[in-house]
């Protein structure tokens, strides 16, 4: 393989017959083997990682949260079918499913893992097809290599999705999402907000009904089951277990739903330096603060504010959001305060959109964006900080 590229190389490089295409070349070579620009000389900083390593690491890091995506989706399913019975189930899914003679069984770890790959599968085969179209496209125009940094994005999107929502339209969420929130400022490391994020956000508004309502987030035809969240919301109390919950045997996103998952996702990524734990901490410790400070105020017409910190750590997205989202090295705060006051941003914000409107009970992606946009000055604010004290130290 390694003769195969050195005999075809020159077609690619300048002035070779095939110039144009140089960065699908150079995405192949680098994705088998290493990157073909490197750092040389005595005068730089050399580091052993590079982009596709990070990449690869994030995505070690989303494995236990993938099959929970695969399992619970199908369990969830699986649970909605046994109550109401599977004979008139329709589509090329459920005449898969009884073919191949898989059942729907939620007793069954394979019928469920199956039966929620049929949903996430197709999901995540288009939002990869999307992110390498529009990075291709990008890269042969520019002419620059291609960025393995949309292999995670199309990870993370469908993991962030309800398993019924319409391929087409998270494929044109994903679309616009990576145009404007990406390639128009120049690819990969200029993004300034996280484009899976923002991918979603134009999904949820450009297209509610597939992502909201309580259809949305069981994979089973006219079956309505709201998430934990909104359940608190509108009728003040919870219809699960805390232990479920922190599993993520729950309705939800179908990445999302287990705060287990996101813990080995943060260790991971803690472990390897990728992550960074001061975010992490000061996200969950804004949220605990601010839910906190709403159950002593209280409210009798709010059941939200009634909600303990324990419980928003492990229901909605937060956990996931603070682990793979806030964490992005790209859109997030870049100095060591900025990131405790980035994450502790997020971790309040999370608390407020939950808590005080009540009508959409889910915050932590929300939130994540927002403080993207405020990164920048955060981090403008700290160094300005630290030039400040060095000339009074430097004038004393």
């Amino acid at each position: 393989m390694r003769k195969f590229f050195e005999k075809y190389k020159h077609l690619f490089e300048k002035g070779g017959k095939y110039e144009r295409w140089y960065p699908v070349f150079e995405m192949a070579d680098t994705f088998l083997y290493n990157p073909l620009h490197r750092t040389k000389g005595t005068t730089h900083l050399r580091d052993g990682i590079d982009l596709k390593r990070i990449m690869i690491t994030v995505v070690v890091a989303l494995i236990p949260c993938t099959l929970m995506a695969f399992y619970n989706t199908g369990l969830q399913a699986n649970l909605a079918i046994a109550g109401t019975g599977a004979e008139n189930l329709e589509g090329w899914r459920h005449a898969l499913i009884r073919a191949l003679g898989v059942g729907y069984d939620p007793n069954s770890i394979g019928a469920n893992f199956f039966h929620g790959a049929l949903y996430f599968l197709p999901l995540y085969i288009a939002t990869l097809a999307v992110g390498g179209f529009w990075e291709l496209l990008f890269s042969v125009i520019r002419k620059h290599e291609i960025g393995e940094a949309f292999l995670v994005t199309s990870l993370l999107y469908p993991l962030i999705l309800p398993p019924t929502v319409p391929i087409w339209e998270a494929m044109v969420a994903l679309s616009v999402g990576l145009v404007l929130g990406k390639e128009v400022f120049g690819g990969t490391g200029r993004n300034f907000v996280n484009p899976a994020l923002f991918a979603r956000a134009i999904l949820f508004f450009s297209y509610p009904a597939g992502i909201t309502g309580d259809t949305a987030w069981v994979a089973v035809d006219g079956y309505s089951y709201a998430t934990p969240l909104a359940t608190q919301s509108f009728a003040g109390h919870i219809n699960v277990t805390w232990m479920d919950a922190f599993l993520g045997f729950i309705p939800g996103s179908m990445g999302e739903t287990s705060a287990l998952a996101c813990l080995f996702g943060a260790a991971v990524l803690i472990y390897t330096g990728i992550g960074s734990w001061r975010i992490m901490v000061s996200s969950v410790a804004g949220l605990v603060i601010i839910t906190g400070l709403f159950n002593v105020m209280g409210s009798d017409t709010n059941y939200m504010f009634s909600l303990t910190p324990d419980w928003h750590l492990v229901i909605g997205g937060f956990a996931f959001a603070t682990v793979f989202m806030a964490t992005d090295p790209v859109s997030a705060a870049y100095t060591d305060k900025g990131k405790y006051y980035y994450g502790f941003l997020i971790g309040a914000m999370t608390a407020l959109v939950r808590v005080v409107n009540p009508a959409y009970p889910e915050g932590a992606m929300l939130a994540v964006l927002f403080a993207n946009i405020f990164a920048p000055l955060m981090d403008y604010l700290v160094m300005r900080a630290n030039i400040a004290r060095r000339a009074k130290r430097y004038a004393a």
